[in-house]
């Protein structure tokens, strides 16, 4: 049974996002920082207008089916070059850490994303996340590549998804 709810952000969302990407500890292995409000008012914007490009793909706020709560942001951005790859993504309020949320949001994201065209998805994360990357791995992702991001350090995972029409063909193939 699912604890969690995903809705794409709205424009009335800010609060709970700012609440999220403000915070230091939640931001600690991401940026390396907590985000100011001018220019988490830009990235919110961006946020929306690539929510309303894409029906499919986007940021989610995340909450707790039970109690209606805020627990954090989930995505699933599509890679606008190589079009049948997504970046999959989470971050939680420290309060909600450790109660097997990650885990479900990726969880939802990666049964969302078996749905469309892609034929991978990609996870970003320092490699000193633990508990990310356990996560991870869990859910079938392996480590392509350990490198540096934007001036932080950071590790590439994948995941790969066999879609039945590109099995079809390769039986249709081999017959």
């Amino acid at each position: 049974m699912t604890h969690l709810l995903l809705q794409k952000f709205g424009s009335s969302d800010f609060n709970d996002y700012f609440n999220l990407v403000s915070n230091e500890s939640v931001m600690a292995m991401i940026t390396e920082r907590s985000i100011p409000l001018d220019e988490a008012e830009v990235n919110f914007q961006k946020l929306l207008e690539r929510n309303k490009k894409y029906e499919e793909f986007g940021s989610y706020k995340v909450y707790n089916n039970t109690t209606n709560q805020f627990v954090g942001l989930g995505s699933l951005i599509l890679n606008e070059v190589m079009t049948n790859e997504a970046e999959l993504g989470y971050m939680l309020l420290p309060e909600h850490w450790g109660k097997g949320y990650g885990s479900e949001i990726a969880d939802i994201l990666i049964r969302k994303a078996e749905k469309t065209k892609l034929n991978r998805v990609t996870a970003v994360i320092d490699p000193n996340n633990i508990p990310s990357r356990k996560i991870l791995i869990k859910k079938g992702f392996i480590s392509e590549k350990l490198c540096e991001i934007e001036g932080l350090p950071g590790e590439i995972l994948i995941k790969g998804f066999i879609k039945k029409d590109s099995l079809d063909k390769q039986k249709g193939s081999i017959l």
